[in-house]
């Protein structure tokens, strides 16, 4: 991963952009991943997942992993913007990316979601065995 850092680099961990990140981002959002083929018939095992978001110019990597038999990779925590109660203004939220591949062929889309404190996102991911994606 080029100019990219793990989220458990003691580099990143003891930042001042990161520690910043954590203070704006001071509340908890989940997300699930979902990976299937052939219209969700089929759950595809073992397709690797990698979470990021940009924090002053930098990837950090939140997580990466593979989806289970199931293809699931169930409930991660990641940081968001805390709920406030305050007002009845749009809730803050972060961004983050997700990458995906199977058996190193790379899924050509990069998954953007908002994450919210206390919400769970479901991101649903189609592998298309060759990687003939339609546009």
């Amino acid at each position: 991963m080029n100019n990219s850092f793990l989220i458990s680099d003691s580099e990143v961990l003891n930042s001042d952009y990161y520690k910043n990140f954590i203070r704006v981002n001071s509340g908890k959002g989940n997300l699930k991943i979902h990976a299937y083929a052939a219209s969700e018939a089929l759950p595809v095992s073992g397709l690797k997942v990698v979470i990021s978001s940009l924090i002053e110019n930098k990837k950090v990597v939140f997580y990466e992993g593979y989806t289970d038999a199931s293809g699931m990779i169930e409930t991660l925590s990641l940081p968001a913007p805390k709920l406030s109660f305050d007002n009845l203004s749009v809730p803050l939220t972060v961004s983050y990316d997700i990458d995906a591949s199977y058996q190193g062929e790379s899924i050509p889309t990069t998954f953007h979601i908002n994450m919210y404190d206390g919400v769970c996102v479901v991101q649903n991911i189609n592998y298309v065995p060759g990687g003939v994606y339609g546009s």
